[in-house]
């Protein structure tokens, strides 16, 4: 294994935090107790379906990963979520002809080892970078690695196993767990949180994902929050950043909503939500039992929501052959991966959520940073990295954790922000 994995799985001591043992226990008593409730039909549909849905996935040193033990669950969590945009066994035509399934949306989740700070981190779909060799999921020859190829479409090289490989090398961050859910798995969460509310700005009205939203605060179950996360052409400038400001929109809200009803620490409601979803997820076997999901789930909880942190990593338009794709801000991007790697907290001075959303309320209650990142050499900026002038938000950085330089784009769980 490498230094950051043995790094990972090392065991350390947080007192104020309950141990891993006591979340293990718990979550068992609470499997057990879902035996009781459900039965024993209930229970061997969610041990066999959790089973059925796990695959292979691989350190960039080839070593494969699987269930975490308790020293690497007391450590830092890396999870990397991917929406798929497969039609393939949708059932319906909504979505498009059957083609390519590719990573639609890619977000790398980071909790700190002390469970003070989260950050979630989106990379756009058209971002162009090195790929990695990676296994055949089929058995049969392995692929090549690539120089340049559109992050989106490693999916189609080797899965999602593939595409994991891909960002751990590019992040240098090793994650060892992946969940991955499709259209129907996103229909079937809003559905079983009761809906997410959104605040929109300006009406949006997509033909492509047959969105059509008033301006005002709405309620999306079903279909129209799939079609929410989906769209682009609704928001912002039409391109995939914007998108992901949109996105960030809804997932905050989704967040306070998880932590206000306790769905997070209550193993019957996050079985529910669970359950919904199965059948239409692909997860990593390190979360295929039903102890971890639950106690990752607590572990996440404990984290505040103005220290979940929401970015979009910084990049720059492309060129040439690759007009209408993007390419990382080498020194930019190296900064916040440095800080993931390396378990430091990322936390803004204040919402700057870019375009396609502006910032609605701040929260309650902020503070003035005490002290902010050492300012980053001039770099030309891209329209990509242009920031929305917005009011200041949830200044939630502190001397102990200093904020990240201004052209840093993102949000946190704290902060209402609207689509526009």
């Amino acid at each position: 294994m490498s230094d950051l994995q043995y790094q990972f799985a090392a065991p350390t001591k947080r007192p104020k935090r309950r141990g891993w043992l006591k979340i293990t226990l718990i979550s068992m008593l609470s499997v057990v107790g879902l035996v009781v409730a459900v039965g024993a039909g209930g229970y061997w549909y969610l041990t066999s379906t959790l089973s059925a849905s796990g695959i292979d996935v691989y350190a960039t040193d080839g070593s494969t990963f699987e269930l975490p033990t308790p020293a690497e669950i007391n450590g830092p969590i890396n999870v990397l979520l991917i929406g798929s945009d497969t039609r393939a066994g949708q059932g319906t035509t909504e979505f498009g002809p059957v083609g390519n399934a590719l990573a639609d949306v890619i977000i790398l989740l980071h909790v700190s080892e002390d469970r003070k700070n989260a950050v979630a981190l989106s990379f756009p779909r058209d971002l162009m970078v090195p790929v990695p060799g990676c296994p055949n999921p089929d058995g049969g020859e392995a692929y090549g690695p690539k120089d340049l190829y559109q992050i989106n479409a490693t999916m189609n090289r080797g899965g999602p196993a593939c595409t994991l490989l891909t960002v751990q090398a590019l992040t240098g961050v090793t994650i060892p767990y992946l969940a991955m859910i499709d259209f129907k798995g996103v229909i079937a969460m809003s559905e079983a949180v009761g809906g997410v509310d959104v605040c929109v700005a300006e009406p949006i009205n997509d033909k492509y994902t047959n969105l059509q939203l008033e301006a005002g605060e709405h309620t999306l179950i079903g279909a129209e929050a799939l079609a929410f996360l989906r769209t682009r052409h609704g928001v912002g400038d039409g391109s995939d950043l914007s998108r992901i400001s949109n996105q960030q929109v809804f997932l905050t809200s989704l967040v306070r909503k998880l932590k206000d009803e306790g769905a997070l620490t209550n193993p019957f409601k996050t079985l529910r939500i669970g359950t919904a979803v199965l059948d239409n997820m692909t997860l990593s076997n390190s979360l295929t039992k039903l102890n971890v999901i639950l106690g990752m789930a607590r572990e996440v909880n404990d984290v505040d929501l103005d220290k979940i942190t929401f970015l979009k990593l910084p990049v720059r338009d492309m060129t040439g052959e690759f007009a209408g794709r993007v390419a990382l801000i080498d020194d930019r991007a190296q900064l916040l991966f440095d800080k993931i790697a390396n378990d430091e907290p990322l936390v803004l001075a204040k919402a700057n959520v870019g375009t396609g959303a502006v910032v609605s309320e701040e929260p309650a209650a902020t503070q003035s940073p005490t002290e902010t990142a050492t300012e980053e050499p001039a770099a030309t900026q891209s329209p990509t990295e242009t920031a929305t002038e917005e009011p200041a938000a949830s200044t939630s950085a502190t001397a102990s954790e200093p904020a990240l330089p201004e052209w840093v784009q993102g949000t946190n769980a704290s902060v209402k922000s609207c689509s526009k």
